[in-house]
């Protein structure tokens, strides 16, 4: 069995100040703090470098918006449209995100620590050469993601789907997907080795190894 262990959840004060993305740029540097931001459209395309501390995004849309090397820390991202945004060589700690749309967004070469997905919808989303440290995915559509030489280290899946995910070059052992669901899932044995599944999903994996299971 794996060990459950608990993830830091994001420090936010409780008066925040309604914020807007002109906030961004009032300083020198790019940066955004202590705000909540709701009910609408991140419309620039590039902050570059970006740190973003204590805020909380609520329906807010960023289309296709590059936050490449983004410092995110204490962040809840509520009911957001993420689709296609660029957060690789990211920073992201103590980040929340709640029901939100995550088709495509590229997570790759990323530090991710305390870091959950509740709810949501990453389809397509890529974590390519990524550290994963405190993460939770929890009933969210993980079709197609992409975790190829990914490094986890307390890693959690729980009741998602995860059909058609790539897990080559990314070591499984002690990861539980028992509650998951899939048809087909691209990995190899060697990476499958002291992963924690279900026994259906056993019937499924050991045709990989060229199997027939007699029932």
């Amino acid at each position: 069995m794996t060990k459950n262990f608990k993830i830091k959840l994001p420090e936010i004060p409780f008066d925040l100040e309604e914020g807007k993305e002109g906030d961004i740029f009032t300083k020198e540097e790019l940066e955004l703090s202590n705000c909540k931001i709701s009910n609408s459209m991140i419309s620039s395309k590039n902050f570059y470098p970006v740190m973003i501390s204590k805020v909380i995004f609520k329906g807010v849309t960023f289309p296709s918006v590059s936050l490449e090397r983004a410092d995110l820390t204490d962040v809840i991202f509520e009911n957001c449209d993420l689709s296609n945004v660029n957060l690789r060589q990211g920073s992201i700690h103590r980040v929340a995100f709640k029901d939100c749309k995550l088709l495509g967004v590229d997570f790759s070469e990323s530090s991710l620590g305390n870091v959950s997905f509740e709810g949501c919808i990453a389809r397509f989303s890529s974590f390519v050469e990524s550290r994963l440290n405190q993460v939770i995915f929890d009933q969210t559509s993980l079709q197609n993601a992409n975790y190829y030489h990914s490094k986890f280290i307390n890693v959690e899946f729980q009741k998602s789907d995860m059909n058609e995910v790539d897990f080559h070059q990314t070591v499984l052992k002690g990861i539980d997907i028992s509650t998951c669901t899939f048809d087909r899932m691209n990995v190899s044995m060697e990476s499958l080795e002291g992963c924690v599944v279900s026994p259906e999903q056993a019937i499924g994996f050991s045709r990989l190894l060229g199997l027939k299971v007699k029932q």
